[in-house]
């Protein structure tokens, strides 16, 4: 059992072996500065592959936005117009961050460099981008916590905003059993620049969420979701166990009146 440092109250999340290496800071928000706690492992949920563990990529179990970064590397790599992309990348993000993002305006934005490139030759630098942008922000923290739910026999699920063209690799090296992600379109073996289906942002991740649960016949009894960003609300309001992850102001604001547990498992540091 942990003690939450914004109530003082007993919360609980999955268990943490007492000789974990890694530590976790529950932060209270109405305290200066973070402590530091161990999760101890509880025997009180059954081992069940029916149970969800669902969680957000970006700045929950990513230090860093793999969507963002990505952008950046194209720039880097003087794959894009770097003062244009770079200017309209930093905008998109600060307007999801905001709360007020045009999914589809962003999509437009953001898919067009896939249909300049022929998939192969996309791969290739998707191999580059993961070595040099993404294993780097994988913590031992969020691997820690993904383990431990693999380890109660928990189903891992990842559920990102962020197109399957760049997540669909860091779902693997992660080791979840599956990822819904925002799925960019394809035809003739090349990437259109269109999305295919409902973008995973938003109430659109609750409307993904509930096709795949039809499909695949499973549901949301005590269900946990992880998120970082108050743009995840609308699914952190159905799961039996919502956690907030490095939150955001108005995540951290919510989370505080509806007394759901905060942790970090990672402290936040410029994308870059």
């Amino acid at each position: 059992m942990a003690i939450c440092g914004l109530t003082g109250n007993p919360v609980t999340l999955p268990g943490f072996c007492s000789d974990a290496p890694q530590r976790f800071a529950c932060r209270g928000f109405r305290h200066a500065n973070p402590f530091e706690i161990h999760f101890i492992i509880h025997n009180v949920m059954k081992k069940d592959r029916k149970t969800l563990a669902i969680f957000d990529l970006d700045n929950t179990l990513l230090n860093g936005d793999s969507d963002y970064l990505w952008g950046r590397f194209l720039v880097q790599n003087k794959l894009v117009d770097g003062d244009y992309y770079e200017r309209e990348n930093h905008r998109y993000y600060e307007e999801y961050k905001a709360g007020h993002l045009d999914i589809f305006e962003f999509l437009g934005f953001a898919l067009k460099p896939l249909t300049e490139h022929a998939v192969a030759d996309l791969e290739q630098l998707r191999a580059r981008f993961l070595e040099e942008k993404i294993q780097p922000i994988i913590t031992d923290a969020a691997r820690a916590l993904l383990q431990d739910h693999r380890r109660r026999g928990h189903y891992l699920l990842i559920i990102t905003a962020t197109n399957r063209f760049v997540t669909e690799p860091i779902a693997a090296l992660l080791g979840v059993d599956d990822l819904l992600a925002t799925d960019p379109e394809m035809r003739d073996g090349r990437y259109t620049g269109r999305v295919a289906g409902t973008p995973c942002f938003r109430e659109g991740k609750v409307t993904r969420l509930t096709e795949w649960l039809r499909a695949t016949g499973r549901n949301l009894e005590n269900a946990w979701f992880y998120s970082d960003s108050h743009n995840d609300l609308p699914l952190l309001e159905l799961v039996s166990n919502p956690v907030a992850v490095n939150p955001d102001d108005t995540l951290a604001q919510h989370a505080a009146v509806k007394q759901w547990p905060i942790i970090r498992l990672a402290d936040p540091s410029p994308s870059s």
